[in-house]
């Protein structure tokens, strides 16, 4: 089939991008879409809306507008009562645009998306969602430059087009005169990845059928893979997707500690030492509970090297002292990691008392971004403490706690340790977390 404007079933109408179009924008494109024309802007504010404040997390909306003159017959603008189809097409750009950033990279931060129409020809939302994104990026760019971020938030490319079905048959790109006539009308929007973000579509002449739908999605992916390598043309040498490994920052400088964790997440991030990150200060854990010293850590090093940062902290816990030595279990008997003294002392305190002397290792990890955003988790090993120590493995307390298995920590095999640990158990629970976070595309 030849159409009004020459093109085949398949092809795009002509697209131009011409990005920083509105200098005094954090990012903005005008993006050309036939003879759709769509001025693109992002803003980016400190703060978010009430329902996110102190969760780290940024906020990303939209708004669109269709200036007066932009259809050949002046329109009205937008007055205390908004455009009802102009706030449906902003929350559809804003749904869209969100599936393009990790906000807990964004920070405690808002960008907004401004969408104005110059001229419409058809296509003025998908186009908006399009240029929206380039906006988007140019505006991440920006932020990483300032140095108000480190690593970019962004994780897909995001791009959206029209489809439908004229005189019978399928058609991507409609313009007007086909959109108006078109017995099916559907937009797709889409990721790098071919995935659907959402899809609209509406028989407003006539039910479509099966293989008529199927034609109209393989339609839209190559529209949307064509419009995605549009976007990274007007992006060379700006910000896209990163895909490079996200950086994690344990926060020690404990070798083996750094070598175990790096092991356990598989080459899934960068990860670092204080030492490697370039930090050298002492950080005061003076948290009453292992997952208050694990925030503090972590939190402290995401802000001093605008890094995701991991921060542990564990000991012993005695059921007959309750809770001790706790968050004390390193300085029990007053000296950091003297053992011998520490052992000495827990034993001196527990004589006399009933057995069986029931305790558990915890373990806290905590995850923090440098905008703000933390999880913790908590892992537990429980046992009994015996009077004798047994084992000459381990470290700490290992040789008088008693694993279920009827050997101390000190007598088991390192790797059986590792397995059932209580920081083995904590990353099995942050692993989920860590998996999101890792995520670049």
């Amino acid at each position: 089939m030849l159409r009004l404007d020459g093109r085949m079933e398949d092809a795009l109408r002509p697209h131009e991008v011409i990005p920083d179009f509105v200098p005094t924008a954090y990012g903005s494109c005008l993006i050309r879409t036939g003879e759709t024309r769509v001025i693109c802007t992002a803003s980016v504010e400190e703060g978010v809306p009430p329902f996110l404040k102190g969760k780290g997390e940024g906020w990303l909306t939209a708004e669109y507008a269709m200036l007066p003159a932009s259809t050949g017959r002046r329109k009205a603008r937008d007055g205390i009562k908004k455009d009802g189809r102009g706030v449906e097409i902003s929350r559809l750009i804003g749904r869209a645009l969100r599936q393009a950033v990790d906000r807990r990279y964004l920070g405690e931060r808002t960008v907004t998306i401004d969408c104005d129409v110059l001229t419409a020809d058809g296509g003025t939302r998908t186009a908006a969602i399009t240029g929206g994104y380039i906006a988007l990026a140019l505006a991440v760019d920006r932020l990483i430059r300032e140095g108000k971020l480190k690593e970019s938030p962004l994780v897909h490319q995001v791009s959206a087009v029209s489809a439908g079905i004229v005189d019978g048959v399928p058609c991507l790109d409609l313009c007007y005169t086909e959109d108006s006539a078109a017995q099916t009308d559907m937009n797709m929007i889409m990721n790098e990845e071919g995935n659907f973000i959402e899809i609209q579509g509406t028989g407003e002449g006539r039910a479509f059928t099966p293989s008529e739908l199927s034609r109209l999605l393989v339609l839209g992916q190559t529209g949307c893979r064509a419009l995605h390598d549009l976007q990274r043309a007007a992006l060379e040498g700006r910000t896209l997707p990163a895909e490079n490994t996200r950086t994690l920052v344990i926060a020690s400088n404990n070798d083996h500690k750094v070598s175990e964790i790096r092991t356990m997440l598989g080459g899934r991030f960068r990860v670092l030492s204080m030492r490697e990150a370039g930090l050298t200060d002492d950080i005061d854990e003076n948290g009453a509970t292992f997952e208050e010293n694990a925030l503090i850590k972590a939190r402290f090093v995401a802000r001093a090297t605008g890094y995701a940062a991991l921060g542990d902290d564990s000991g012993l816990a005695v059921d007959l002292l309750n809770g001790a030595p706790g968050v004390y279990s390193a300085r029990y008997a007053g000296v950091h990691g003297d053992d011998a003294a520490n052992n000495a002392l827990l034993i001196q305190n527990l004589d006399g008392l009933p057995q069986p002397w029931r305790a558990k290792f915890v373990c806290a990890i905590a995850v923090a971004l440098p905008g703000g955003y933390t999880k913790t988790v908590r892992g537990e090993c429980p046992g009994l403490i015996i009077r004798e120590a047994r084992g000459t493995g381990g470290f700490g307390y290992d040789p008088h706690f008693l694993y279920e298995s009827g050997e101390t920590f000190a007598e088991m095999a390192q790797a059986d340790k590792n397995r059932i640990s209580h920081r083995a158990r904590a990353m099995a629970a942050i692993m989920p977390e860590l998996e999101t976070l890792c995520r670049k595309s």
